[in-house]
Parts: structure tokens; sequence; C-alpha cells
């Protein structure tokens, strides 16, 4: 029996970002608003009436007319796949429209050209917490049935135009973060205390019939594109060995992975059902809609930051600062300045729990380490990060990816998070910087926008020209 040692000969290294975090050109040829136009202070912040000049996403890190630069360092840096997002707006500027908008399209042709021409395959999020505004506030966003609509249109769109350019694909990023965040996530107006559970498990069966809708045609229109899903992957575990937090894990982990079950498998599952049930949540899903479930996914990605640890005890209940979506602190972890806990082992239990359920394909498409870095000389006076904390973030999760292998899980590849410094989603910050190249913007809106290659960035080459032999 042969056993894997390490990563695949084909395995997709590479980075990963999004249009809102790094694009800019917000309002240039032909872009409409999206939600993240009007959230200057991050997914939990608050909502303004239109673009604000404290709003760092307005500009980003202008990769919009930057990007053959930069795609030049990913290739320097020996990236096989790079995964970014198509703003839905630069191509249907209000998401409702009928025609396209060519400046948009034509944006990303070039983009993938340019990708391309460096032997780097596009891995593209149809929509990456960028709804447009005008769908958020006609429609209040996916709470609304004809929002499957308005992104089939805008999915064929984009299937037809980019086809032999685009293998790999993602239907939604992080669909299950719409629970914690549904105007960024779900593009949806009413404000979270007003936002009945029904109407936000019904946001949630439209991204999902929707994401199946997008899978159906894009097999239908590229035989031999690779459609995945993206969750947002949060291992929990139980604080005592207390039955009832053993149960309390269970709960909390199924709020996740019923999304990737309806991915994989087509169905509903029951503990949904019960939940349904017992809340009295009763959602309008037709005979049509349970059919189009049925079309499954070729993969499924993933982002992973953090673990979190549950009890169904009240009194421990102590958030973590940084503990976004829930769950109590766990004292065996160390965690990042955002107070996000630091658990490499808990992408090793991802990586198996996901293989052992599902038996797919998988695809680590973010992590990474969000940081205060400081620009500074090196020996030769050039300007340079001494990350050696991203470093050693990453060389123990791409450990740990290592032993999940050897474990018999199939993983397709591998995007670090921010690989080159961009605006934060959940603060929207430049000062918590994840990137293997620096980029001189401020928090305050100032800097020459200049990139600068950290230590990281000869330390990443050097882990995909090994294939991961040399952490």
């Amino acid at each position: 029996m042969h056993t894997n040692t390490g990563f695949p000969a084909d395995f997709l290294w590479g980075g990963a970002a999004a249009a809102n975090q790094f694009e800019g050109a917000y309002n240039v040829d032909g872009k409409g608003l999206t939600v993240q136009d009007v959230t200057p202070k991050g997914g939990f912040g608050h909502i303004t009436d239109g673009p604000t000049p404290d709003n760092l996403k307005l500009e980003g890190i202008d990769f919009y007319h930057r990007y053959k630069d930069d795609v030049k360092l990913f290739a320097e840096m020996g990236f096989k796949v790079f995964r970014t997002s198509i703003a839905w707006s630069r191509i249907f500027p209000n998401g409702d429209e009928t025609e396209p908008n060519e400046a948009g399209l034509q944006f990303y042709d070039d983009l993938f050209d340019e990708l391309l021409a460096h032997n780097i395959e596009p891995l593209i999020t149809l929509s990456h917490y960028e709804t447009p505004l005008h769908l958020s506030k006609t429609y209040d966003g996916w709470v609304n049935r004809k929002m499957i609509d308005f992104y089939e249109n805008y999915v064929r769109t984009v299937f037809n135009r980019y086809k032999g350019k685009v293998k790999y694909w993602l239907t939604f990023n992080e669909i299950n973060s719409i629970l914690h965040a549904p105007f960024m996530s779900g593009g949806i107006s009413t404000s979270p205390d007003k936002l009945s559970q029904k109407d936000l498990y019904q946001a949630v069966h439209h991204e999902l019939v929707a994401s199946a809708l997008a899978t159906k045609i894009g097999h239908e229109i590229m035989p031999e594109a690779k459609i995945g899903c993206m969750v947002l992957a949060m291992p929990t575990y139980p604080l005592t060995s207390n039955p009832d937090d053993i149960i309390a894990v269970m709960e909390a982990e199924r709020k996740n992975y019923f999304f990737s079950d309806v991915h994989v498998r087509g169905t509903y599952p029951g503990y949904m059902k019960r939940y349904f049930a017992e809340n009295n949540i009763e959602l309008d899903v037709t005979a049509e809609d349970l059919e189009i479930l049925k079309n499954t996914v070729d993969f499924i990605s993933f982002s992973y930051y953090m673990s979190t640890t549950e009890t169904a005890d009240e009194s421990k209940r102590e958030k973590g600062a940084g503990n976004i979506l829930g769950g109590v602190q766990n004292p065996y972890l160390e965690a990042s300045e955002w107070g996000w806990q630091i658990d490499p082992k808990g992408l090793r239990v991802v990586l198996n729990d996901f293989w052992d359920r599902y038996q797919k394909p998988l695809f680590i498409v973010e992590n990474g380490l969000g940081a205060i870095d400081k620009l500074e000389e090196d020996a030769d006076g050039n300007l340079t990060v001494n990350d050696d904390y991203r470093i050693d973030y990453l060389s123990s999760h791409l450990s740990q990816v290592k032993e999940a292998i050897k474990d018999g899980v199939e993983l397709m590849g591998y995007t670090s998070w921010g690989c080159i410094d961009l605006v934060s989603a959940s603060t929207a910050e430049m000062k918590k910087r994840y990137g293997f190249i620096y980029v001189d913007r401020n928090n305050d809106g100032s800097g020459t926008l200049n990139r600068y290659k950290k230590k990281s960035f000869d330390w990443y080459k050097n882990v995909i020209a090994s294939n991961g032999e040399d952490l």
C-alpha cells in the first residue's frame, strides 16, 4: 500500500484576496456601489448612507491599476494559483440589470490573462462579501427570492465570458457567515436586532439554491471546470468531558456543517429540520428548489483561522475578545493581537473531519495571521518586514496540513489569506496585515502604496519551490 508522505506533485500553492479589500477603484469604469462602500469600519461596524472618506476600501491598495506589478510578485514567489473574486457590481452595477457592463468584464479578462501568462491558475469567488448596494436597499438582499435570478444572470454572464480561462470557481465566500454578519455576507439591510430567524434562514435557503444553480450552470457551460462551496471552518472543542458539553459542541458544529452538508449531499439534514420545527421557522421551499439543490459541488473549500470551545455551563461562558463567532476561550491556546486563538492542530482536525464526513477533495483557501508589521531596513538598506511571527504561524499550520495528508486527506491546494497586504474585512484596518508583501498604506489613509517584500516572501517562495518539504 502506498501512503501519502507529503504534498502531491500537482498541489496548488498560492495566495488569496478579495476584490472589495484590495482592488480600490470603487467608482471607476462604471462600477456600482456595494455593501462594502458603506461599511467604513468593517463587517461589524456601522453603516453609512454613502461612501465616506474614512473608508479605506474605496481605494484599497489600488490593485485595479497595479495588478500587473503585483501578479509579477506572485509569480516570483512561484504561485500556481491565485484566489480572488469578481466584484459583482463591476459586471452589473446595480445587480438587477439585464445587460452587463463591458468595462468591468474587460478588467477581469485582462487580469486573468495576466495570471495565465505567468502560469498562475485563477481561483475565482463569484460573491465575496460585495452584494451590490442597490440589491441590498431595494430587495433586502438574500431575504428576497428575486436574488436567485439576479445571481443566475450574473453567473451565466461570467461563466460564458471566462469559460476558457478559469477552471476553479467558488460560489459564495464563507457562506455560513451570514448567520453572524447578515449585511456584509448576505446584503440584508434589515438590522440584525430586527431580523427574524425565519427571514435569516430564508436568505440562507436562497443562497444555497443559488449556489447549487451556479454549480449546475457551471457544469453545463464548462464541463471541465471544478466548482466548490466555501465555508468558514471553525473546529469546536468541549470545555470539559461533561456529556452536556459534548452535546453543546455537536449543536454548535452543526450550525456550520449544515451549509457544507447541503452543498455536498444535496438535501437538508434531519437536524436542521428539527431546528426549524422547534423554533417555528417555516421556510418557503419549492419542489423546484429541492431539485436544484441536488446539484452538488466538486470540492469543499474553507477558511481556517481559529478554533473555538463550547460549554453547556452558562457560568463558564467567558468570551474571547476575538471570538467574533461566539464560543468560549480555550485555556490551552495563545491568541493573536486581535484575540483570535491560534491553533495549528485545529487545521488537521478540520481537514480530517471534512474528509471523513464527505470524501470530497478539500481546498484551504484562507489561512493566515493578521499582525502589526514594522517596516525597517535590512543589511543592504532595503525596506522589509522581519515577520518571523508570520513564518512561525504559517509553518506550524502547514506542518499540520502535511499530517492531514498523511492521514489520507485529499487536498487540492493552499492559498494563504491576504498574500499582499489589504484592508481587513472584520475591522477595515490596514494595520492588521496578512501579506508576504507590505503595502505602504496606513489606517489614516496616508502612504505611498509602494510594495515591499517581507522576510516571509522568500520563505514562502522556498516552501513552494520545495513543494512543502522545506517549512
